[in-house]
């Protein structure tokens, strides 16, 4: 895994972008985006909440493909609930068999939890170091600049 600074959407087809997610469907039938890259990924893609609605209906709080190059990283059960490491950390195994069946060579994933949901890196840093391999790019937003190829090296 390699961790990087930047914004997430720069990579929109270049990479796959997980986006952080819970499992709560609306009434309406569409996934609770409620903050960060989710809510931008919705801003994005609108019926974005849908897709995801139907597949939690379906099968459970689960890592998806979406479309668009993009995949659901569940955190937590609701919006309101806290990040859940247990399911971080099978959401990090289901993304990279998901990955490895698919064949894709760069995925970015947003610091899961750390955000709004206020878990420390450092509690996360593991569950994810266990099934990322150098296909993967942990990223954090920042103000550093880009180097020449587009990626803000921090930690391998």
């Amino acid at each position: 895994m390699i961790e990087i600074t930047g914004d997430i959407w720069d990579f929109l087809g270049r990479a796959v972008i997980a986006i952080t997610t819970n499992g709560r469907v609306a009434k309406s039938g569409g996934a609770v985006f409620g903050r960060g890259c989710a809510r931008q990924a919705q801003e994005r893609f609108p019926d974005l909440p849908l897709r995801l609605g139907r597949l939690l209906e379906a099968h459970g709080n689960h890592v998806f493909y979406l479309g668009c190059g993009l995949v659901s990283f569940p955190v937590e059960e609701s919006p309101w609930a806290l990040p859940d490491l247990r399911l971080i950390r099978r959401s990090a195994r289901e993304l990279k068999e998901l990955s490895d069946r698919e064949g894709w060579e760069m995925i970015v994933v947003p610091r899961p939890g750390c955000g709004g949901g206020g878990l420390d890196w450092q509690e996360v840093r593991p569950l994810l170091a266990e099934f990322f391999d150098r296909r993967f790019y942990v990223i954090t937003e920042g103000e550093m600049g880009a180097v020449s190829d587009g990626i803000e090296k921090t930690h391998e």
